[in-house]
């Protein structure tokens, strides 16, 4: 028996340091593109295609996937992109809703028992049988070399895929597709019916309360609201009547703004470093870059602000 725990494989996918290469914004995730490409570290699939590479990131980066990630354990398959098997287990098990993954083998049936916080044991199985009639046992490849290990892969997509739809996104298993080649007649053919809508809850009220005046010192400190917004849309859905208030309030920062007097009190560069340096508060941070807007030198200003955004991080992860 193989049983997994989601404290054992929380971390599967986390890289090992701070260290990180991610992309910030479109021009970054180009780039490095093409550096992934060049690579003679990456599977063959993305090798000399930087468009492939920054699809898979993108693919990755919605499963919550880092790139170097997303190229290793994506797969092109019949011309469709696929989470290899033992990647989609380390999602499922990394993700908060799941209880427990266990899966067993008893010589010719694969079995997998997964249960879902709040919610009753799903069981799904693959038999030799199973595999007889979908005319897989017996060929060429895996099927002939590792007949368990593709019955435990062919019942773990089933429960996978089945219980925890919303962690996958819907993304199919590279162990399945590989078994559904196109010159194949005799083998089943599954029909696409697009990708499935994952419908976001909205904003509870106090909850988007809450978090209002941190997102409105980040516009103040240069974000876009259209930035803002699509943050907050990957965290729930925002309201016609929540996003009318955001920009109300962003209008009502940004006039003060506009009527400053221009014999407003200089800020010291130095001390400004040091403080915002030696600052524990993420709140009192964003005052504090509040003050860059008074530099008057642009060197000076660029590198205020390269401190703040390091401290940001910091502190957020802190």
């Amino acid at each position: 028996m193989n049983a997994v725990t989601t404290q054992q494989a929380s971390t599967a996918l986390r890289p090992a340091s701070q260290f990180d290469l991610s992309p910030q914004n479109f021009e970054q995730a180009l780039t490095f593109s093409g550096y992934l490409a060049e690579s003679d570290l990456v599977p063959k699939d993305f090798k000399g295609k930087p468009g492939n590479c920054l699809i898979a990131m993108q693919w990755g980066a919605e499963l919550g996937l880092k790139p170097l990630q997303s190229l290793q354990n994506l797969a092109v398959i019949n011309g469709r992109p696929a989470l290899w098997g033992d990647a989609v287990i380390a999602l499922v098990l990394a993700s908060p809703v799941c209880e427990y993954v266990v899966e067993e083998d008893d010589g010719k049936t694969a079995i997998c028992r997964v249960k879902r916080k709040n919610a009753p044991e799903q069981v799904r199985t693959f038999s030799m049988d199973d595999a007889v009639k979908a005319g897989l046992a017996g060929k060429a490849g895996p099927w002939t070399q590792y007949p368990k290990r593709m019955r435990q892969m062919r019942a773990r997509a089933f429960a996978l895929r089945d219980v925890f739809p919303d962690v996958l996104r819907g993304m199919p298993i590279a162990e399945e597709l590989q078994d559904i080649a196109p010159s194949d007649q005799s083998a089943p053919v599954e029909k696409s019916m697009g990708p499935a809508e994952v419908v976001q809850p909205e904003w509870p009220a106090d909850k988007w309360a809450a978090r209002l005046p941190s997102i409105l010192d980040g516009i103040t400190n240069g974000k876009s609201i259209e930035d803002a917004l699509a943050w907050l849309g990957s965290k729930g859905k925002v309201t016609p009547a929540q996003e009318k208030q955001l920009r109300d309030e962003v209008a009502k920062l940004q006039k003060p703004v506009q009527d400053a007097s221009p014999d407003a009190p200089s800020v010291d560069p130095a001390k400004l470093t040091a403080d915002m340096k030696a600052c524990t508060d993420l709140d009192k941070l964003y005052e504090l870059a509040g003050l860059i807007e008074a530099i008057t030198d642009e060197a000076t200003a660029l590198r205020l602000n390269e401190i703040f955004t390091a401290k940001q991080v910091e502190l957020e992860q802190a």
